[in-house]
């Protein structure tokens, strides 16, 4: 699968260790910045990796700042993104059951990288269940006109 990944420096790191997982499983990454420690506005990469995705250039995207929220923020300005912050397994599983996210938002100051791996896990191996759910997403998509 190509996954679109973004973060700031407050991200960084987390975004790095997830990337060496997905790229030793066979995933394809781009990487939308950042691509260093040094300060910088998350806005820009969320943004960035939202595009990836909503282009169809990648399948799903992945989001880190300190908190989670402020990316995904950004990241659902973008039509056609559905960018969940999620903070343990089940909401990472079950944005992707009933939801049909198509990106996930990881605070890198609230979640470890075990945890953090975990999610990406459930959020990458978990389908879209369709039924009640897709009335649903197609009612929040018609939201963005």
């Amino acid at each position: 699968m190509k996954i679109a990944m973004g973060c700031d420096h407050g991200g960084y790191e987390l975004k790095e260790m997830i990337k060496k997982q997905l790229t030793e499983q066979g995933h394809e990454i781009k990487d939308c910045g950042t691509y260093s420690l040094e300060s910088c506005d998350y806005p820009v990469f969320g943004e960035a990796a939202a595009r990836a995705v909503a282009s169809g250039e990648c399948e799903r995207g992945i989001v880190i700042c300190t908190t989670g929220i402020g990316i995904s923020i950004a990241a659902n300005k973008v039509k056609g993104i559905r960018c969940a912050h999620c903070a343990d397994t089940l909401e990472a599983t079950l944005c992707r059951q009933h939801n049909n996210a198509n990106m996930i938002a990881i605070g890198a100051g609230f979640t470890g990288p075990k945890l953090a791996g975990e999610m990406v896990r459930s959020f990458l191996s978990t389908e879209f269940e369709g039924g009640r759910h897709a009335r649903r997403v197609a009612l929040m998509d018609a939201i963005e006109g």
